[in-house]
């Protein structure tokens, strides 16, 4: 934390002042009542209070007044605020081998569920598209804040929607980034700031060369952050036949490093919602310094409002 005004935290020494102060007269209260020698009749003129309640308005308006000061030197804090125009692309695998079912129920449905989470978790200004992708890629939703329409794309992933078996990361990534680009009127002459969270189990085997795509999303100074999910265990059941799918990141890997992004593996449902806990903590995002100095006022003044308040109650008085 940084001040504009530094100089008026000196302020606050005397806030010090008045608490010695305090301390002081305490003693000298305390001195005095000793050379009251009738203790029945002192007993009747000042019945005993609890020592403690006496203390806490003033321990409060004390407070009050060193927040007040810090409030008044101004002070500064980095915070995060959200990107204008931030654009946020989900592509989800929905090729056969999501159907595995070493992560339960299987790869697909815990991979629907999490990125509804993750959707849900983000501001409600962000523009969120999502991309399914198998044998090719298909543009579910584009990038809008419309929540609805993105949660009603969620549930319609499934295996085969796309139409062509396989698994096509690069296409995945060039569907999301033609996303991007027709984000608005504008997104051809300013991209809006942009991420892409793509979620595969397996390596590339058709369509567009996944680095080849990854270099146009350098280009376009979008990362990519890949999530490799499921097991080496993983295997489908085709006709009573199970065929082995285990998962292979390495692609996804190769292409989270090269445009800027994260790579992140995940083996079940609880790793992969951190993982995009983990995402959603970055993506759409910028810090910038701003004046907090409200929060420091607005404690204070709460303070203010218990000392005043304990005083009436017990006292009868404001402080």
């Amino acid at each position: 934390m940084s001040w504009q005004s530094p100089a008026r935290l000196l302020l606050l020494f005397g806030v010090l002042a008045l608490a010695v102060g305090y301390l002081l007269a305490q003693r000298r209260q305390s001195r005095y009542a000793v050379r009251f020698t009738n203790l029945r009749l002192l007993d009747r003129v000042a019945p005993a209070r609890p020592a403690w309640r006496r203390h806490v308005p003033a321990g409060l308006f004390l407070a009050m007044l060193a927040l007040l000061v810090v409030g008044f030197a101004r002070p500064e804090a980095e915070v995060r605020v959200p990107r204008e125009r931030a654009t946020v692309m989900v592509a989800v695998d929905v090729s056969t081998s999501m159907l595995a079912t070493d992560v339960e129920p299987d790869r697909l449905a815990a991979a629907k569920e999490a990125a509804r989470r993750f959707v849900e978790g983000l501001p409600d200004e962000f523009n969120v598209g999502l991309v399914a992708f198998a044998g090719s890629a298909a543009v579910l939703v584009p990038p809008s804040t419309d929540r609805e329409a993105l949660d009603e794309g969620i549930d319609r992933l499934a295996e085969g929607i796309t139409g062509v078996q396989g698994t096509a990361i690069g296409e995945a990534i060039s569907a999301s980034l033609g996303a991007v680009k027709s984000l608005d009127a504008n997104a051809a002459k300013q991209p809006p700031p942009a991420r892409i969270i793509l979620l595969s189990d397996g390596a590339n085997t058709s369509g567009m060369d996944p680095m080849e795509a990854a270099s146009a999303a350098v280009t376009a100074k979008v990362p990519v952050h890949t999530i490799s999910f499921g097991t080496p265990g993983g295997f489908v059941d085709r006709g009573g036949r199970p065929i082995q799918v285990p998962v292979d990141g390495q692609t996804l890997k190769a292409v989270a490093e090269d445009t800027g992004g994260r790579f992140h593996e995940a083996g079940t449902s609880q790793q992969l919602r951190e993982v995009y806990e983990d995402i959603g903590s970055s993506v759409g995002w910028r810090k910038e310094r701003q004046d907090v100095s409200a929060r420091f006022i607005g404690l204070g003044l709460v303070f203010a409002m218990g000392a005043a308040a304990g005083s009436m109650r017990w006292f009868s008085r404001l402080p």
